[in-house]
């Protein structure tokens, strides 16, 4: 097992006495190993090291400049966590400095003078545990690459079913479903201006197009009655975001907790005038607070069959006239900050027609 791979290994012999190392050589070569390297100075071996992997060291424990405890320091901050075997050649055969180059990583010890056969046998053994370990390690970096791609594969369905899911309630108002495009992209500009990490602002991106899941069960005679909501219906209309908000709870991803908590929370005001709950100030949460931004602008500047598109001049004063109001201020001057990119993404997601 392993012949034409254990032929082709590096080794590395590291010996301050150029005998021991032409006799290295030559027994190895003997045996089929052509790939060798060797040197005399032990301040060498990181340099040999980072110019190819190295599939075994022989190494002296008694040289100067650095001893062989020294030089298996080094293997090992150079090798990390990679099974590098360590052989070492020494006269010294007392227990004390056997344990002490067992601790320092030393696998193997061969004697001087050289057994050719002990060489022999023991140079195959530890290459065969190299080379398996190799081969799992090797088999082990594929099915993590494999649990990986699976991973993202899963994440990708997750979030298409998130934003269809999103669209399907947009939907109902909304023939496109465009606006869960545009309103998402705004969330994750003001976001980003208000100083939130990518990692958050890619979970806005994701969670707000959920917001309004909860149309689902508003009936189309109140979600798409083209004129005012009596009080009857303006009451049921205002459960979409318990609505929503109960169809995304208890999951502990958290992707889905923010997107329960924007579905709850993105009809609250600043000055506690929203709803379901009437909250105010920081107690609505950040997210909530951000997306309210977003999806009004956007639903003010978006025809719908109850009302006609604003201009984006009557949009814009309706949001600074809403600051401290309908909306936290730090967030109005967010959104104002990246209206250049807001009108980019408005005109690249505009409505047909």
């Amino acid at each position: 097992m392993f012949d034409d791979e254990m032929k082709t290994a590096r080794l590395l012999i590291v010996d301050d006495q150029q005998a021991n190392v032409t006799l290295l050589e030559r027994i190895l070569r003997g045996q089929g190993f052509a790939n060798l390297v060797s040197t005399t100075d032990p301040r060498q071996v990181a340099d040999i090291y980072r110019q190819g992997p190295v599939d075994m060291v022989l190494l002296d424990l008694s040289m100067p400049y650095l001893d062989g405890f020294q030089v298996m320091a080094l293997l090992q901050e150079l090798a990390g966590d990679e099974f590098l075997p360590i052989i070492v050649l020494t006269a010294n055969s007392d227990q004390d400095t056997k344990l002490r180059a067992l601790a320092a990583g030393a696998m193997e010890f061969l004697g001087k003078p050289f057994d050719l056969v002990e060489v022999q046998l023991r140079i195959r053994n530890m290459l065969q545990t190299r080379l398996m370990h190799k081969v799992l390690r090797g088999q082990n970096q594929q099915l993590e690459a494999r649990v990986r791609d699976r991973t993202h594969e899963l994440d990708q369905t997750r979030l298409e079913v998130i934003r269809r899911l999103g669209r399907a309630a947009e939907y109902r108002d909304n023939e496109t479903g465009l606006h869960t495009i545009r309103m998402s992209n705004y969330s994750m500009l003001i976001a980003r201006a208000s100083g939130m990490s990518e990692a958050e602002c890619e979970l806005i991106l994701n969670a707000s197009p959920m917001h309004d899941l909860g149309k689902i069960g508003i009936p189309d005679g109140i979600l798409l009655k083209p004129g005012k909501l009596d009080a009857e219906e303006w009451r049921v209309m205002k459960t979409h975001p318990a609505i929503g908000a109960e169809i995304l709870m208890g999951h502990e991803s958290d992707l889905m907790q923010l997107a329960h908590q924007i579905a709850l929370a993105h009809h609250e005001k600043w000055n506690g005038s929203g709803y379901p709950r009437g909250l105010k100030g920081e107690s609505i949460p950040l997210v909530a607070r951000i997306v309210a931004v977003a999806d009004v602008f956007d639903a003010l500047t978006t025809a719908r069959p109850y009302k006609a598109a604003w201009s984006v001049e009557d949009a814009l004063a309706y949001i600074r006239a809403q600051s401290g109001l309908h909306f936290e201020p730090r967030l109005v001057d967010c959104f104002l900050a990246v209206l250049p990119e807001v009108l980019e993404i408005r005109r690249r997601y505009a409505e047909p027609g």
